[in-house]
């Protein structure tokens, strides 16, 4: 089943498959990563202004990653707001997926977290580096197939 903006994107052509909807009943479709950022900024044109969230996961050992997108289109005098959920996946092997700081500056903090844990390169980010674990930090934590390293934080114990 097509929702709205689904319908929309197969009249102009471009590209994404429907994944239905989830609980709440907001759209979510899967976007290519080649065809992300043009996807990105027709979105934002056509009023999806609000980055409300993004975040990423690992689908599966050895399989792909996804960054997921929640946009919300809002207006003025409008009680309830369009929202969107967009999924973009990318191989394991080189998770490369154009980054929308530059369309919405709020996806800032939030690529460099799936950056971070997952190992998602997200390209033309301009601060693209660690921000929850130490820059010599080996490894990607939160993929399924992250062996931890023999850690141990040593404290002061006054």
């Amino acid at each position: 089943m097509q929702g709205r903006f689904s319908v929309w994107l197969v009249k102009h052509g471009l590209v994404h498959r429907s994944l239905g909807f989830d609980y709440q009943g907001i759209e979510t479709l899967q976007i290519k990563p080649e065809d992300w950022h043009s996807i990105a900024v027709i979105l934002y044109v056509y009023g999806y202004n609000y980055l409300r969230s993004q975040c990423a996961y690992d689908v599966a050992p050895g399989g792909l990653l996804a960054s997921v997108y929640h946009l919300t289109r809002i207006k003025y005098g409008v009680d309830q707001p369009e929202e969107v959920c967009i999924k973009v996946f990318a191989p394991r092997s080189n998770p490369r997926i154009p980054s929308v700081f530059w369309v919405w500056k709020s996806s800032d903090f939030q690529e460099r977290e799936s950056y971070d844990m997952l190992g998602i390169s997200y390209e033309n980010h301009p601060r693209l580096k660690r921000i929850l674990m130490p820059e010599s930090w080996i490894g990607w934590p939160l993929r399924k197939d992250y062996i931890a390293p023999n850690f141990y934080e040593i404290q002061d114990a006054h």
